[in-house]
């Protein structure tokens, strides 16, 4: 599907507010709501958009630790450490990088001790440096900067 700047600037108001009404979307473009709902549909369907997402304050949830690991692999086969990572739920995020390490993790965990669990299982697949978050200083819907 090829896009053009109505659809960016669809995106764009959708990643800043995805409840926004069709009929409000519209008056922000100079369309119907009609015609905004059927480009989100288009845009659904092709999979442009693949999912609508909550952004929810963590520390209220309990969830208060946030650390960054680089992970140097023992392997060359890393397809166990892969299934590893996807299976376990303080991971957030996960890149394959160059420069340092083979890999960045974003995790999440609710206490020290689940830290230790975390890290004591990831030596199974690698050596790591650990990194805490002490304060986030800004949380962007990748979209929001991207369309802009």
């Amino acid at each position: 599907m090829e896009l053009d700047n109505i659809d960016f600037q669809i995106l764009r108001l959708l990643s800043e507010n995805s409840r926004v009404q069709w009929k409000d979307l519209g008056k922000q473009i100079h369309m119907t709501g009609q015609a905004v709902g059927n480009r989100i549909k288009k845009l659904e369907e092709s999979g442009v958009i693949k999912a609508y997402s909550l952004i929810v304050d963590e520390m209220k949830l309990g969830l208060i630790f946030t650390a960054f690991v680089i992970i140097y692999m023992k392997t060359a086969n890393h397809d166990v450490f892969i299934r590893f990572i996807n299976d376990r739920k303080e991971v957030v995020e996960a890149h394959r990088v160059s420069g340092e390490g083979c890999y960045h993790l974003k995790i999440k965990v609710k206490s020290q001790e689940q830290l230790n669990l975390f890290l004591n299982k990831l030596l199974d697949h690698g050596n790591y440096s650990l990194h805490l978050s002490i304060q986030e200083i800004k949380q962007q819907h990748p979209l929001t900067s991207t369309l802009q």
